[in-house]
């Protein structure tokens, strides 16, 4: 091992140290440990649960396994903004296709990326709630509507 790594895993530990020790121990702790870590390390990181399991005693491949079954959990880190494009009936008639494909020409990312400057994670949702607003996309938690796709490619440069 380098001294790099050596480093990064010690840094590792100490970010996880708590999160070890308040599921110590205990059984069927698989959900709420992968939760803690997504929760410290912004992601299910594979070093981070690679080396949870090892301290808990716990096969890293049981921990993916879990954490590859549920949606909850992410691989990827998240941008500093999340941006949910609705595609449910309404939005879908008004055009909400037109707006993913202007915000990926213009962030070059597509639906379930993050960019590259980790500002913005893209994510097609089912519906979001809004119809009378059609077509609607959600950032973080502020909703934008009756959008045409320059108008939502404006409000996510306006926020970068």
């Amino acid at each position: 091992m380098t001294t790099a790594a050596a480093g990064e895993i010690s840094d590792l530990g100490v970010r996880l140290a708590p999160i070890i020790e308040r599921h110590r121990g205990k059984q069927g702790v698989a959900i709420p440990l992968l939760a803690d870590v997504q929760k410290e390390m912004g992601y299910v990181e594979r070093e981070a649960v690679e080396y949870v399991g090892r301290q808990l005693s716990i096969p890293p491949a049981e921990l993916f396994g879990v954490a590859t079954f549920y949606a909850m959990f992410r691989f990827q880190p998240q941008g500093k903004y999340v941006v949910r494009l609705c595609r449910g009936t309404a939005c879908h008639v008004q055009g909400s296709a037109r707006l993913l494909e202007h915000i990926e020409r213009a962030f070059d990312v597509h639906d379930g990326e993050t960019t590259k400057d980790l500002m913005f994670t893209v994510q097609c949702v089912a519906c979001l709630g809004c119809c009378s607003l059609a077509p609607v996309m959600m950032v973080n938690d502020e909703v934008y509507g009756r959008l045409t796709p320059e108008k939502a490619v404006h409000v996510l440069e306006e926020l970068k």
